[in-house]
């Protein structure tokens, strides 16, 4: 028999985990578990809500169906002992963390409007993330034997179809004390740690040169039976402190996050310990000359809040007499101590990193180039296409496809 104290204490258990647990109808909501404000943002006005008998069907007992919905998020479902017409649904909840590129192909696939991705970022950033062989799945499959007496299935249910595949993949749940302390020489590591930490906050790239060559085995303590994975570890931690110290040397964390997301996963990827040292050999280069491209600490206050108005949203709207009206100075002002600083008129260092972004998105996601274009706060495709093509000497297309084959060779 279905037994309210056992369910009782695998609820308590989900929500300690921050997963929702919920026993409903068969004409419930699907998407009942979706906040009041999001709804309108992910199209769920009531007409597009679908019913969790419609979407199971003719349910099966002893049976736990796992299924996604079309917002690419996880569900778990089962018709618990002794109910009728009701359905336990465990969910939403994500098995491995979603990446930047996986969030905005789902956008585009659902018709998402760019100008809501900050908000959609952060409701995809609240969701949690439950790895397959974590001990919240091993306690419900306890839970379910108890209840059936260890004969039940899994069924999965495709009938919602999957927007993108969750290619990145979560962060090793090591502690980083724990990986720092496992490691030989730790005040020498720490050392050259620092050092390199201070040559990326001023961009000076051919110090690290000389710091690189101090990278060794050493570093990689064989203390785990997987040496491959402290080394990951370790590799992690660098991306830590690497992002830390171009922050502190002016960058916007729009482009930090651009780029530790991208290590990240390229971590990861890796499947030998000899390609450990290449990796980090471009982390270094590559936070270095982003501090150099990008910083603004030398910039005036007043410059300084125009640039990051300017990059926290591309997507926006955003002009000279916009700029100055958020600023609260006069057009004539903004532009005269912009162009002395930077060298730009502010709607060519608008036009620069919109494109940049164009770049990245193009490079880093399979997004269509017309939802690029929105991304990048330019509403006609085809002048898009002409300004990145004076740009970069190549359409949209092309410097995609060119990329690729770097990429691949």
């Amino acid at each position: 028999m279905f037994s309210e104290t056992e369910f009782g204490l695998v609820r308590d258990a989900l929500k300690k985990s921050r997963v929702q647990i919920h026993t409903l109808r068969l004409e419930d909501s699907l998407f009942s578990h979706v906040e009041q404000r999001m709804r309108p943002l992910f199209g769920l006005d009531g007409v597009h809500d679908i019913s969790i008998g419609s979407l199971l069907g003719d349910l099966r007992k002893q049976t736990v169906y796992r299924f996604k919905d079309n917002l690419s998020l996880s569900y778990l479902a089962f018709l618990p002992e002794g109910a009728s017409q009701q359905v336990v649904v465990i969910g939403p909840f994500l098995y491995r963390a979603l990446s930047r590129k996986d969030i905005l192909e789902i956008c585009e696939e659902n018709g998402f409007s760019p100008a809501n991705q900050q908000v959609i970022d952060e409701y995809y950033s609240s969701v949690p993330v439950i790895p397959e062989n974590s001990p919240t799945f091993l306690l419900i499959d306890a839970f379910c034997e108890r209840m059936w007496n260890s004969d039940f299935s899994l069924t999965d249910i495709s009938s919602i179809p999957s927007t993108a595949e969750q290619s990145s993949v979560a962060a090793s749940g090591k502690d980083f004390d724990d990986t720092f302390l496992a490691m030989k020489n730790m005040e020498i590591r720490y050392q050259m740690e620092n050092e390199i930490m201070d040559a990326v906050m001023l961009g000076a790239e051919s110090k690290l040169n000389q710091l690189l060559s101090l990278v060794g085995d050493q570093f990689f303590e064989k203390r785990a039976a997987d040496p491959l994975r402290n080394a990951k570890n370790y590799c992690i931690i660098m991306n830590t402190l690497l992002r830390k110290a171009a922050e502190r040397g002016g960058v916007h964390p729009i482009y930090l996050d651009r780029l530790s997301s991208r290590f990240a996963l390229s971590i990861e990827q890796l499947n030998h310990s000899d390609q450990v040292k290449g990796i980090m050999a471009d982390m270094f280069r590559s936070y270095c000359q982003l501090v150099k491209k990008n910083s603004i600490k030398s910039y005036s206050a007043i410059v300084q809040k125009a640039i990051l108005a300017i990059e926290s949203d591309p997507s926006v709207e955003m002009n000279l007499h916009k700029l100055a009206e958020i600023l609260n100075i006069s057009n004539v002002y903004l532009s005269s101590i912009f162009k002395k600083e930077t060298g730009k008129t502010v709607t060519e260092y608008i036009r620069e990193k919109r494109l940049s972004y164009a770049e990245y998105l193009l490079e880093h996601t399979n997004l269509q180039i017309q939802t690029v274009a929105l991304h990048c706060g330019m509403l006609d495709v085809h002048y898009f296409s002409k300004q990145f093509k004076h740009r970069t000497g190549k359409t949209p297309s092309a410097f995609r496809a060119d990329k690729l084959r770097r990429n691949f060779s």
